[in-house]
């Protein structure tokens, strides 16, 4: 590790501890039990499959928790490369640099707008249909939520490893409950029981492919709704109207890009997975949809699902719409109950 790698390594995981300051507390205590769970297994290095030592665990979380009292309400820092200073959100420029030294990096804001940065080794690049794939392994940098994939432009950042903890977190979560349910469903398509690593390894490639048409479907969706859809996100923060409006997008991105390609591959395991890892929201909203799927689990028949994606896809599409049109004509203050009013109705 030369010493250049070393100060942007720090510097990239001082603007993750930063977020995780301001937004760590926002989580239900069962939820920030698990994230943190996991945050520990990558900080410390151990295996997916490793039992963790609960008393260093506890210790770490005493510790994170005292940095993140320390660093509350401070700004980003920016970022030096080759000599270079740069904002810590210009993707573009960083990962001009980065990419020709094996690195890939992204900046970006999540979930009720809350900044997310990340530093790894970069495993892959690809250019095709106008898209550019960075492919991450290993992380170097990450925060406390460690999403698989991001869109940055027409530029898609897919997270091997933040993708691989993820998913085993899936299988953990099922083998602590073992429901009958979509995500089990998934699971028993791959050889947990005998060879949990190379299932997981399979899982992985396969969910790969399916958070990329995701990805690829946020970029169409944002060029059919333009500029204005990130600005009205940006007065919805911390509301359910945010969460509703991202679930319009996310399932119009899905109605053109993802389930389009899903339907067509005809994977059982990656349609189960599909529907079992859809948010509470994303189920509320889409009724049809999920009726559409437990058709197709109980008769095997991919008629209904077929019809019910065709109509998403003008669906959504109208839906957004509707909703832009409701951000052009109110006021600030009334935007979110406006919002929140429409989207009740629009349900598919």
């Amino acid at each position: 590790m030369t010493p250049e790698f070393s100060s942007l390594q720090k510097a990239v995981q001082h603007n993750c501890h930063i977020t995780d300051a301001a937004n760590a507390e926002n989580y239900t205590l069962c939820i920030y039990l698990l994230k943190m769970r996991e945050y520990f297994r990558w900080e410390q290095g151990y295996g997916l499959v490793d039992s963790l030592p609960s008393d260093a665990l506890g210790n770490w979380v005493s510790e994170r928790e005292s940095l993140w009292d320390e660093l509350d309400a401070q700004t980003f820092n920016p970022l030096q490369i080759d000599a270079d200073e740069f904002d810590p959100f210009d993707n573009a420029a960083i990962n001009q640099h980065l990419n020709e030294q094996g690195l890939v990096y992204s900046a970006g804001l999540g979930m009720q707008c809350k900044p997310n940065f990340f530093l790894g080794k970069l495993e892959q690049i690809e250019e095709q249909d106008g898209f550019r794939l960075l492919v991450s392994s290993t992380e170097y940098a990450r925060g406390l939520v460690a999403p698989p994939a991001v869109s940055l432009g027409n530029t898609i950042v897919i997270r091997r490893e933040a993708l691989q903890h993820y998913l085993w977190g899936r299988v953990e979560e099922w083998r602590w409950k073992s429901y009958d349910n979509p995500v089990g469903k998934a699971i028993a398509c791959y050889p947990f029981e005998s060879d949990p690593k190379q299932a997981l390894d399979m899982m992985t490639a396969a969910e790969m492919q399916t958070v990329r048409l995701h990805e690829i479907g946020e970029i169409k969706a944002g060029e059919l709704l333009g500029d204005d859809w990130n600005k009205m996100l940006l007065l919805l923060p911390r509301s359910k109207a945010e969460f509703m409006v991202r679930t319009v997008r996310d399932n119009l991105a899905d109605a053109i890009s993802t389930l389009p390609d899903l339907l067509q591959s005809n994977d059982p395991a990656r349609l189960h997975f599909y529907f079992g890892s859809l948010s509470a929201m994303r189920k509320e909203m889409s009724p049809a949809l999920m009726q559409a799927y437990q058709h197709w689990s109980e008769k095997n028949s991919l008629k209904l699902l077929n019809k019910e994606v065709e109509r998403s896809q003008t669906h959504w599409r109208e839906v957004a719409q509707e909703t832009l049109n409701v951000f052009h004509s109110t006021d600030e203050a009334s935007l979110p109950g406006k919002l929140q009013q429409l989207l009740e109705t629009c349900t598919m």
